[in-house]
């Protein structure tokens, strides 16, 4: 599990100061851990991780680096969900979302949160590698050592999680402006510096996660080709933060020996990678190089696998990237060109193609094939939220703002977690005329960010606009139990800044 690379701890005075202030020896045991399994982690209950995992992620969300793709992080959060199910009974629902970063690695926040690194996704060569890490980090949560680690290890520990609280009280108070996101993932970056955890909890998350991997169809191979390559990385890249999964879980010759045993006892699952593996690899491939020399590096090797004879999903997904590449451009004729040869053959058509199809027909300005586009791609993918969300983009052009407020709600009922359906909805609401709806949606939106005090601004902002006496005793109702939720959260936080 890794914080300190989920926002640039450099970017602010603050938070160097902070880090500074609770400066200790890296990689310290959790030695204050006695026992393995769920009992261990009771001092942090499920509601007081929550909190902490929704605060954080509420501010991380800011950062540039954090992906906001719902294809990439709805294909993450199905496999983590599809891998959890095959795992140990769990209080909270995994949420997997991906970062920007070249590194390769990835970490468990509280509350059942997953970050991946782009570069831990463009490193996999097969979707069961990649599949492999995430089951390792489920377990990691399955099993509470995330929550036992920050609770139950050093005095100095309990001092950094101590700052972690008030920076999220801070936020919690409604001052949760950007120096206090920063504030918030340097204390989580100290704090999870000496969150190095044991070789048992290492050891137990390899078997957890392997029996997660395993009874989710997934190749059990996956995993020691990527315990190898993780290793390779490590020995061949001299910067300490090149491959920073392997120097936060050791990859010791032990633990590559047991899940090479395991294996040796289990038969080939003949599972084939999923189209979207391949797409979500390409388009973060392109997202992680930015600009410059780094992108024309990817769209050289992207052509060369476009042009190879053999035909491939690796061929198909290189054309997919060069189709992103050159709407990037605003080069639509050619995107459209790349996006129609990587879908020629039917067994790689996949929701990923479709949302870029749309994308291409907003930009150029075709509204009236991106309304036949979008609603064709939605009977074809009634399961992807990218399709869905481009849909009602194209809706809302279209001032079909009606239409927009019934598929939404349509949506939000097959989805209730999923913020930015939220976020749409309060837009088609206010463009339909109704700001109290408008406003008491918006506080919905706010509440799944974790963003309470902003929640409760909205609602009271709904309660000025109406003069309905029911619909001001709703509002009262809400505002009051919304109140009372911050002052809960703020009672539980305390008790770790005492």
């Amino acid at each position: 599990m890794l914080f300190r690379s989920v926002f640039p701890l450099a970017r602010t005075g603050l938070i160097l100061a902070l880090a500074a202030g609770l400066a200790m020896p890296a990689h310290a045991q959790p030695i204050g851990i006695p026992s393995m399994g769920a009992a261990s982690g009771a001092e942090l209950s499920p509601s007081l991780e929550r909190t902490l995992g929704n605060a954080i992620m509420e501010q991380g969300r800011r950062s540039p680096d954090y992906v906001a793709d719902s294809d990439i992080n709805q294909y993450l959060t199905d496999m983590g969900r599809k891998l959890a199910r095959h795992g140990p009974a769990m209080e909270q629902p995994i949420t997997v979302f991906a970062l920007r970063d070249s590194r390769i690695n990835a970490f468990a926040l509280p509350g059942g949160y997953i970050g991946i690194h782009s570069g831990l996704i463009t490193a996999s060569q097969s979707e069961s590698e990649l599949a492999s890490v995430l089951a390792h980090e489920i377990a990691h949560v399955s099993q509470r050592h995330v929550a036992r680690g920050i609770t139950q290890s050093a005095q100095s520990n309990h001092l950094m999680i101590a700052a972690l609280a008030g920076a999220l009280l801070g936020a919690l108070a409604g001052s949760g402006d950007l120096a206090m996101g920063a504030a918030a993932f340097g204390q989580a970056a100290a704090v999870d510096r000496q969150l190095g955890f044991s070789r048992q909890a290492e050891q137990e998350a390899d078997r957890v996660g392997f029996e997660m991997l395993s009874k989710a169809g997934y190749e059990p191979q996956g995993m020691v080709r990527m315990f190898q390559r993780l290793a390779s990385a490590s020995r061949l890249n001299e910067s300490a933060t090149a491959n920073e999964y392997a120097s936060t879980h050791p990859l010791s010759r032990q633990r590559e020996s047991d899940i090479q045993n395991r294996v040796g006892g289990q038969p080939a699952s003949g599972y084939v990678d999923t189209p979207s593996f391949w797409y979500v690899r390409a388009k973060l491939m392109i997202m992680q190089a930015g600009a410059g020399q780094a992108l024309r590096g990817v769209e050289q090797s992207l052509q060369s696998t476009a042009q190879q004879e053999q035909d491939s999903i690796e061929r198909s997904a290189a054309r997919y990237g060069l189709a992103y590449i050159a709407l990037g451009r605003k080069e639509y004729e050619q995107a459209r060109r790349f996006l129609a040869q990587a879908g020629e053959r039917a067994s790689y058509r996949a929701p990923e193609l479709d949302t870029l199809a749309i994308s291409i027909d907003i930009a150029a300005g075709d509204r009236e094939t991106a309304l036949a586009t979008a609603r064709q791609a939605w009977q074809r993918w009634p399961q992807s939220q990218g399709v869905a969300l481009a849909y009602v983009q194209v809706l809302q052009q279209a001032g079909q703002n009606e239409q927009a407020q019934r598929f939404l709600l349509q949506r939000i009922e097959q989805w209730p977690d999923v913020p930015r359906l939220h976020q749409l909805l309060a837009q088609t609401y206010d463009r339909l005329g109704d700001g109290v709806k408008a406003r008491r949606v918006m506080a919905e939106y706010y509440q799944l960010i974790g963003a309470l005090p902003t929640a409760v601004e909205q609602l009271q902002q709904a309660r000025n606009l109406t003069s309905d006496f029911y619909q001001q005793s709703e509002l009262d109702t809400q505002i009051r139990q919304l109140r009372e939720r911050v002052e809960n959260e703020r009672v539980l936080l305390e008790r770790f800044r005492s």
